[in-house]
């Protein structure tokens, strides 16, 4: 007896009984594709092996004791065993740039001033003949016609008795949002601006005859900040500030901001921050909005900030230095309009707003 050695087939036949119908094999080839086994010479296909198996034969012929040749084998290519293989290296990381001194020298930035904005503080008005008069005479008195500096107080100073009467004022900010317009600690709220100036105060007190120092310097802005791969971007939201008398300053490490507001009695808004990381100064950039100031800052090494500073109280003084900057104005459009929260003080037929220390005096919530 001798092995059948056909596809399919596998059987023991005796060569003297071997005849033309003996073996049912398939002469193709099995394929399995797509979870799919069959043969090539029948359109029988399954997904279980072992019915792959059972598939019966789609020919019938001798049983064959000489084994099916089986498939070539790709040929090795020589020539490119023989190549050495070249392994790539990369460069190692390089090390973090020094840090420069805080101290260093700051170099003034040249803004690009927006038309609209431009247009704005160019058109802006203010006399001195609005100016509030001033509170100490020489002699170190209360001038008379002072106005008490308690917002909501129309009261002028007369240098009488009734000068130490009960104050009627509101000790909180007016806030202007959506058209409605209210203090802060009475939440009376009004569209109408004439009802809002007529409001009487909410709390009893001392006239204040002058105004501080600090209420009169120093606004409040928002600023937010965002990172590229390439740049760190910081906004300050901001409305009708002198483009000429603003200034921003930078160092590798540093960024002073100073904007003036000639509507507030030239009231400045600072910022100075120590930066994370280390900027190019050259290509350093400000763009000056009617809404907003822009400062792009080019990173001069790569790598993600996890902050926009370290927090510092005071920072030590830094050199200035000779370079000065000049605003140019750009083509760029900026949108501008008219907003009450822009309305810092008012004075008229002797009735008068105080002067106000707004969170965001800008308008900007």
């Amino acid at each position: 007896m001798q092995q059948c050695y056909n596809r399919g087939c596998g059987q023991l036949f005796d060569p003297t009984t071997n005849s033309d119908d003996s073996c049912r094999h398939h002469p193709g080839a099995p394929f399995f594709h797509d979870a799919y086994k069959g043969w090539s010479c029948c359109s029988k296909k399954s997904v279980d092996f072992t019915e792959f198996l059972n598939i019966k034969g789609c020919t019938l012929a001798k049983h064959s004791n000489v084994k099916p040749p089986e498939p070539e084998k790709p040929a090795k290519d020589n020539e490119a065993a023989d190549k050495e293989v070249e392994i790539e290296v990369r460069a190692p990381i390089k090390e973090s740039l020094p840090r420069p001194a805080i101290e260093t020298p700051l170099t003034a930035l040249q803004p690009t001033v927006a038309p609209g904005l431009k247009e704005t503080i160019d058109s802006l008005k203010i006399s001195n003949v609005a100016a509030p008069i001033e509170a100490a005479t020489d002699d170190g008195g209360i001038a008379i016609g002072t106005s008490c500096k308690n917002n909501g107080c129309t009261y002028s100073y007369t240098n009488t008795g009734s000068d130490y009467s009960e104050c009627t004022h509101h000790p909180g900010v007016p806030i202007f949002h959506e058209g409605m317009k209210f203090w802060s600690c009475c939440q009376k709220r009004t569209s109408d601006f004439a009802q809002f100036m007529a409001q009487k105060g909410c709390v009893y007190g001392q006239h204040k005859w002058i105004k501080d120092d600090a209420d009169k310097k120093v606004v409040q802005c928002r600023y937010d900040w965002h990172q590229t791969a390439t740049n760190v971007v910081v906004a300050i939201y901001a409305k009708k500030y002198h483009y000429a008398q603003s200034v921003i300053e930078v160092n590798p490490i540093r960024l002073h901001v100073m904007l003036v507001f000639p509507e507030q009695e030239n009231a400045t808004f600072n910022l100075d921050l120590e930066l994370r990381g280390i900027i190019n100064v050259e290509k350093s950039s400000v763009q000056m909005y009617g809404t907003k100031v822009e400062i792009t800052m080019p990173k001069l090494e790569p790598g993600s900030w996890p902050k926009l500073n370290f927090p510092r109280e005071v920072l030590p003084a830094a050199k200035k230095s000779s370079t000065q900057a000049k605003p140019t104005t750009t083509d760029e459009s900026d949108e501008e309009f008219f907003d009450l929260d822009d309305i810092q003080s008012v004075q008229s037929h002797g009735l008068r707003l105080s002067e106000m220390s707004l969170q965001s005096p800008n308008g900007l919530d």
